[in-house]
């Protein structure tokens, strides 16, 4: 279940948004009914960020290595059509 707090739980009531979190799980926090920020793990943060560098290095690799340069419309065209064929 997604767990939405208003972000005045970050202080009052810590231990169970801190509980949440080491079980794996995301907490949205509102701010006066908005979203305003989401407080994850180190752990599930390091899992979404560990192939970035990576992945940013690659593309330095590859715009070095080729003159070919595709436009954002070409990158997210070409992503959609990815996304609509793996469903």
């Amino acid at each position: 279940m997604i767990n939405i707090r208003p972000v005045s739980d970050l202080r009052n009531k810590f231990p169970e948004i801190e509980a949440i979190v080491n079980d794996g799980e995301p907490v949205y926090l509102t701010k006066n009914g908005y979203g305003s920020m989401v407080v994850l793990s180190l752990e599930e943060y390091a899992q979404l960020t560990e192939n970035i560098e990576m992945k940013l290095d690659e593309a330095d690799y590859e715009a070095a290595s080729t003159t070919e340069r595709l436009s954002h419309e070409d990158v997210f065209s070409s992503v959609r059509k990815a996304m609509h064929e793996s469903k």
